[in-house]
């Protein structure tokens, strides 16, 4: 059998003499023909696609159908319609697409068609946009293919119809990459994640009386001009380039071939070996990948001499010199050798007390001289900055020699393990740990309505890495909710052996300039455009009314209003500075809202609003406050319950776990959660929202967020907190239709004695007078403490615990439960407020703020 890589460096030899095995084959995917698709990362091709293929590479060309996209958040709106352009481009039989979207000329928009235009020796896909459907200008993207290439020939044809010079700019765009650069005038980039070992390069050519283009092209009236680029696929952006450079300057270049290992001759594959170049005063790196084998090999440029450095984590750096002449590659027939260190590293037995492995976050925290660690992107679960996040208990990391606190963490019902430890060079320390369950939430089951992967368009992390994430974080109930793609992570959870840690259901967000929507469940259509989501409109109960029904009626079908503009939605629709209901209704359209502001926390701020400095201007902006506006919105009768949720797009930052929901549950296992259930409990307004502590809110009778009980003058809340070990609260206050009484707000420092040590931080009856209708919701907060503990460096550090109930409607005068309509000090605000006009509300007298003095 010969490997990909043999395979690879006689498909570069093959293109620098010319020689072709076979032709190359175009199909057209039908329904029955969706296993012909390429997989990977990035994989998007789907029915009615051109699939591109020859011996040594297969390709996506996106065939022309309405709002034909990649990935949704890629590009928004109508510059999203990308028909035509190159979707996917892999090694064959790999499965490995990293791309999104390769749009020659930064192709967008409707086209007139997109058709296979040859066949034979060499094949070619050409996507057409006539001068008639495009202002007068016509272009012509032809995308060619013989066996021997390991990529594409891309042709453009651009002429000028119209009677007035036409300029535009000779750019392509790429999405979405992590690490891109030029070399030897070649563009080049990386997988987002290294590990994912693959590359891309691209360079125009001189091909059929094509022309090498400046970065603007300026055509007179009349006036066509032929550019043509090649785009190679190779194992790594340093093959890729070797395989464009033959195109490029039409010469042959000769393998680089070294062969990594240890000094016990086992092959080291998670090493990179970089050629150093400069640009002005910057060091690139142009990296290469070693295979199964320990083997790096990519084709070199005939005449260079670069500085090349081999790096592990863990193991010393290796330098030399490689190029033409160079000792370490006089015979290109033999692989040179280099042996590297053996590995510093940390062998993981995470376990909680009964035992069982724990999916696990791991932080690494350099101490005095060393500093804390790299280990890769920020949007990958295996090595995120200085962060780890396991699927299991057991496995291993590789870090360089020092001294490091590890700390490790399994979400917010479980105790950590912290501790400082010194790794010398080549040493292998065994780290076992035992997290305990520290916070009783039987009953209960942790859930986050929110979240993405790359599938979104607008990030690119991947799914694994995501439900990675989220078990590490011990979410327990996750909905599939990718930007307006209807997808399921199940199969992944499955795969990574997660489906006793984690619960999904088919989901999704409907996206676009307003407001967005999560709903689930929903069923996929595998291979259609968007999974067969419906098309985003700016009338947001008109997007309510869709996803109730869409395709079919589903009683126990969950919507919510994702990150809302609270004023537009609910106050001030046409933006005209006047109240005038927002979109009358929506409130009795969806279900829930996500109430808590990017890091959240805010239900105690005081005022719909605050003046926030934005470090990239230098004028003051006005930031209304979603979570005091949702009180506001409660007190005139929307009975909208709170959401609060992670909206992760990242692993490390902004990731999975430091907002969820908590709901009632017949069951604590997760494989048998039953979303039917969840989705009852939501909709009754049954959830605690928290960013750490669990909070436990009931009346006299039983009566839980989201209900409604009767009382006369007063009544009795049963109030307990539980909180792991490195998370604390100091303060409970009670809102009364929103406002905070002083008399009802109990802090460590006023009531010593109703605060603990330990988990359980409070557990008190507190009753509450009444003398009106009122809702109730008690937040627990740590006002002298964050989350740093379990989240290091990572954005939601920074955050103080926080937890809030729905609210509890209490009928006072026995008329079933009415608003009081308080504004609780503030008009409702509108838009168009000036900075001046919210300094003078915010310094005024508060009115209708009575009960917060008692």
């Amino acid at each position: 059998m010969i490997s990909h890589r043999v395979v690879s460096v006689l498909g570069y030899l093959c293109v620098s003499v010319g020689f072709a095995w076979a032709q190359p084959e175009i199909l057209e995917i039908g329904p029955y023909q969706t296993d012909q698709l390429p997989g990977g990362k990035e994989a998007d091709g789907i029915i009615g696609d051109f699939v591109m293929r020859n011996d040594l590479i297969e390709a996506v060309v996106s065939h022309r159908a309405p709002n034909r996209r990649a990935n949704m958040s890629t590009f928004y709106g109508e510059d999203g319609i990308t028909p035509g352009s190159l979707y996917d481009l892999t090694l064959r039989g790999v499965d490995n697409d990293q791309l999104t979207i390769i749009a020659p000329l930064d192709q967008r928009g409707d086209v007139s068609y997109v058709r296979i235009a040859q066949e034979g020796e060499e094949a070619i896909i050409e996507t057409v946009v006539s001068s008639a459907i495009n202002a007068g200008i016509y272009k012509r993207h032809a995308y060619h293919l013989r066996d021997g290439w390991q990529g594409l020939l891309v042709t453009s044809e651009v002429r000028n119809e119209t009677d007035k010079d036409h300029t535009f700019k000779a750019i392509d765009t790429w999405s979405k990459f992590h690490e891109n650069g030029s070399f030897e005038g070649i563009r080049w980039a990386d997988a987002v994640d290294p590990a994912d070992k693959a590359g891309y390069a691209s360079c125009w050519v001189q091909r059929g009386g094509s022309v090498i283009p400046g970065k603007e092209v300026i055509l007179k009236p009349g006036e066509e001009i032929r550019l043509a680029r090649f785009v190679a696929v190779g194992h790594s952006p340093a093959e890729a380039v070797g395989i464009a450079a033959v195109q490029r300057h039409n010469t042959l270049t000769y393998p680089f071939k070294h062969q990594l290992q240890d000094r016990q001759g086992k092959p080291i594959t998670t090493a990179s070996l970089s050629l150093l170049y400069q640009v002005g005063d910057k060091t690139h790196r142009l990296k290469a990948y070693p295979d199964e084998t320990g083997l790096v090999g990519f084709p070199m440029i005939q005449g260079g001499d670069w500085a090349t450095e081999i790096r592990d984590f863990g193991r010393e750096t290796v330098t030399f010199r490689s190029g033409t002449g160079s000792v370490s590659n006089s015979d290109p027939r033999e692989p040179v050798s280099s042996t590297m260190s053996d590995a510093t590293a940390v062998c993981f037995n995470v376990r909680d007390d009964l035992g069982k492995s724990l999916p696990c976050k791991v932080q690494f925290l350099g101490v005095g001289d060393t500093p804390s660690p790299n280990f890769g992107p920020n949007n990958r679960a295996h090595g995120c900055l200085d962060q780890y996040q396991s699927e299991t208990g057991q496995f291993t990391v590789q870090v360089d020699p020092g001294t490091y606190t590890i700390v490790v963490t399994h979400g917010i019902e479980f105790g950590h393990v912290s501790r400082e430890v010194t790794l010398g060079k080549g040493k292998v320390l065994p780290f076992d740990s035992t997290l305990k369950r520290l916070v009783d939430t039987t009953g209960w089951v942790s859930a986050d309505f929110h979240n993405h992967a790359t599938p979104s368009g607008d990030n690119t992390c991947g799914i694994d890495d995501r439900v990675i994430n989220i078990a590490a974080e011990q979410i327990e109930f996750a909905p599939t909710t990718e930007h307006n793609r209807i997808d399921d992570w199940r199969p992944h959870i499955n795969r990574l052996g997660l489906k006793e840690e984690i619960q999904t259901v088919v989901g999704l967000e409907l996206t676009g300039s307003g407001a967005h929507f999560n709903v689930f469940p929903l069923t996929a259509k595998p291979f259609h455009q968007d999974g067969g989501a419906p098309v985003w409109q700016k009338d947001p109960r008109l997007n309510a009314i869709i996803l109730r029904d869409y395709p079919d009626k589903d009683p126990d079908r969950w919507i919510q209003i994702n990150h809302p503009d609270m004023v537009e939605n609910f106050i001030d629709r046409d933006g005209d500075g006047r109240a005038d209901g927002g979109y009358l209704a929506l409130g009795r359209l969806i279900d829930g809202i996500e109430t808590q502001n990017y890091l959240g926390g805010e239900l105690l701020l005081g005022a719909p609003y605050k003046i926030v400095k934005d470090p990239k201007v230098i004028a003051r902006q006005i930031r209304y406050v979603r979570e005091f506006i949702w009180l506001q919105l409660l007190n005139q009768g929307h009975k909208i319950w709170g959401v609060c949720v992670a909206d992760a797009h990242t692993v490390h930052g902004n990731g999975v776990g430091s907002w969820r929901n908590y709901l009632p549950s017949s069951t604590d296992k997760p494989a048998e959660i039953d979303w039917r259930e969840m989705v009852r409990h939501a909709k009754a307004g049954r959830m605690i929202v928290t960013s750490g502590p669990f909070l436990k809110v009931e009346t006299e009778d039983g009566t839980i967020a989201g209900g409604s009980t009767r009382a006369s003058n007063e009544i009795e809340l049963n109030v307990s907190v539980q909180c792991t070990d490195w998370i604390d609260i100091d303060r409970v206050q009670v809102l009364v239709n929103g406002a905070p009484l002083k008399s009802l707000n109990f802090t460590r420092a006023t009531h010593p004695d109703w605060f603990r040590e330990g988990v359980l931080v409070f557990d008190q009856t507190i009753l509450v007078p009444l003398s009106q209708d009122s809702h109730l919701i008690v937040v627990a907060y740590g006002s002298e403490s964050t989350l740093e503990v379990g989240y290091g460096s990572s954005t939601q550090a920074a955050m103080h615990p926080c937890a809030y109930n729905n609210p509890i409607f209490v009928d006072v005068d026995g008329g079933g439960f009415q608003p009081n309509y308080d504004t609780l000090g503030f008009p409702l605000p509108v838009q168009r407020m000036t900075v001046g006009e919210v300094e003078g509300h915010l310094a005024r007298p508060k009115q209708g703020l009575s009960l917060i003095n008692d």
